[in-house]
This record gives C-alpha cells, sequence and structure tokens, in this order.
C-alpha cells in the first residue's frame, strides 16, 4: 500500500520501547545489555528517557535492543 513505512519504529515512541523493554527485561538485564548510568544507577522511566533523548549512540542501542527483541517475541 502506498504510504505505509517500512521502519519497524514508525509509530513507537522512545518511552513505549523503554517501557516494553524494562516489562520484558527489567533494568539489570537492560544495564547488562547496555552499559549506560541511566539503567544501573537507580533507574527509572523518567530519567532514562531525558538521558536517551540527548544521547543519540545510547537512543541507537536501545531501539537495536528493541527491535532484537520484537524478532524473538515473532519466533
Amino acid at each position: 500500500m502506498a504510504g505505509e513505512s517500512k521502519d519497524p519504529l514508525h509509530g513507537v515512541t522512545l518511552k513505549t520501547m523503554l517501557e516494553e523493554l524494562y516489562d520484558y527485561y527489567g533494568w539489570e538485564y537492560l544495564g547488562f545489555q547496555i552499559n549506560i548510568r541511566c539503567f544501573t544507577h537507580d533507574p527509572s522511566i523518567k530519567s532514562s528517557l531525558t538521558f536517551l533523548r540527548k544521547t543519540p549512540w545510547a537512543r541507537a542501542k536501545v531501539e537495536d535492543l528493541y527491535l532484537k527483541t520484537l524478532d524473538r517475541k515473532a519466533d
């Protein structure tokens, strides 16, 4: 169909990604997979969103893990 995006992240907010990853893995595993302070030291959705919105390389890692998780769930 015309106009449909082929980007699997189209329409998915960073908050949604983070909440789904947290629900699926928990903070400990997220901190292990993506070793950033907002996941390893007193983590919260709010503080993580603040950091990820300002840090493109960290956001890219979260997006990559989210896509891998979607693939795992589909199997």
